[in-house]
């Protein structure tokens, strides 16, 4: 289940930082990496970065289509993470290897990843010196989707039992976000 989410709103689905997987497609091929590096980068329209490293057959895809998806996956598909991020996509479907089902974007031609938290269909905003220097993208996010169980009302949602985005810290090793809370007025300013 999925529901389109207010793209005023779209920055909030990266804000914390999660671990991402990057799908793309041109022509007949697709591809989907891990990446640890992306971010919001404005409002209004919404604009993200992440980081593509030259060599993969990702980036060869993002660079002849313009665009990819941002797919933000939960515990369910850390070790599908971990694995999308160690092959390389020039060695053979991931998505087929792995079992991944995918759904068709609404925007773009990359597929967007089944079981995922949240979804941000991105074209990109061509920057040469950054893409070629330090491998960086920033796109415009065309449409994003999250499942209201978990982002609903332009908030991360955090239901017993539910899924949370997740963090890659190295090594093969995750950490969930964690509880949220508010910082109330009777927290006395530092000074």
């Amino acid at each position: 289940m999925r529901q389109a989410v207010d793209l005023k709103k779209a920055y909030r689905l990266l804000n914390h930082g999660p671990t991402v997987l990057v799908s793309s497609a041109h022509g007949e091929r697709r591809n989907v990496m891990a990446a640890a590096w992306s971010m919001p980068l404005d409002f209004d329209p919404p604009k993200i970065t992440v980081v593509i490293d030259k060599h993969t057959l990702t980036r060869e895809l993002v660079d002849a289509s313009g665009e990819f998806a941002l797919n933000i996956p939960g515990r369910g598909l850390a070790a599908a993470t971990v694995e999308v991020g160690s092959r390389s996509g020039r060695d053979g479907d991931k998505f087929a290897q792995l079992g991944l089902a995918t759904f068709a974007a609404e925007r773009i031609a990359a597929p967007l990843l089944e079981g995922c938290l949240a979804w941000l269909e991105c074209k990109v905003i061509v920057e040469p010196d950054n893409q070629q220097r330090y491998d960086l993208f920033i796109a415009e996010v065309v449409a994003a989707w999250a499942d209201p169980l978990d982002f609903d009302a332009g908030h991360w949602q955090q239901h017993p039992g539910r899924e949370r985005s997740i963090h890659y810290i190295a090594g093969g090793a995750f950490f969930e976000t964690g509880d949220a809370f508010q910082v109330g007025d009777e927290i006395p300013a530092r000074t």
